[in-house]
């Protein structure tokens, strides 16, 4: 069953996305920081007072095994680009336990379906570059690459 998180599932949402932080800690100690604090925990609990977000959880047998956040996004016409409006996928965790047993796919459905009745044509959402097995989910449900990200490292 997928759904949208209340206050009570938000400890088990912050156990998943430590997973996710473990996993970008992995693949950019350069960048993110070992541990997952308080303030990276009280995320959530802002997110569920916003109304221009969201937490979105899958439940099996009564356990929380997966989670999306989400934000609603109006960008107005700038000089530059027109508006856009866009619902963004901010961060997705799925249980280790879990994986690989439908779980992302029953929550990409419903926020397709999401998306739509909220009048969104487009959603969104940033992968890193050495996450490749969820590019490959993210392509496998039809996102496409339509930006990209790059780096140079100048070593001393």
């Amino acid at each position: 069953m997928v759904r949208f998180a209340e206050g009570k599932d938000l400890e088990r949402v912050n156990e998943l996305r430590a997973q996710v932080n473990d996993v970008h800690v992995k693949g950019r100690p350069d960048i993110f920081k070992p541990g997952f604090c308080q303030e990276l925990k009280d995320v959530v609990y802002e997110m569920c007072n916003d109304e221009n977000k969201n937490i979105i959880v899958a439940e099996r047998d009564g356990v929380i095994c997966g989670m999306v956040c989400v934000e609603y996004i109006v960008r107005p016409e700038s000089p530059y680009n027109l508006e856009r409006k866009f619902y963004h996928i901010v961060e997705v965790a799925v249980d280790e336990a879990f994986r690989r047993q439908g779980v992302a796919s029953e929550i990409f459905e419903f926020i397709k379906k999401d998306a739509k009745e909220r009048g969104f044509k487009r959603i969104e959402l940033d992968v890193w570059g050495f996450n490749e097995s969820a590019r490959e989910f993210y392509e496998s449900v039809g996102f496409q690459t339509f930006r990209r990200f790059m780096e140079f490292t100048c070593e001393e």
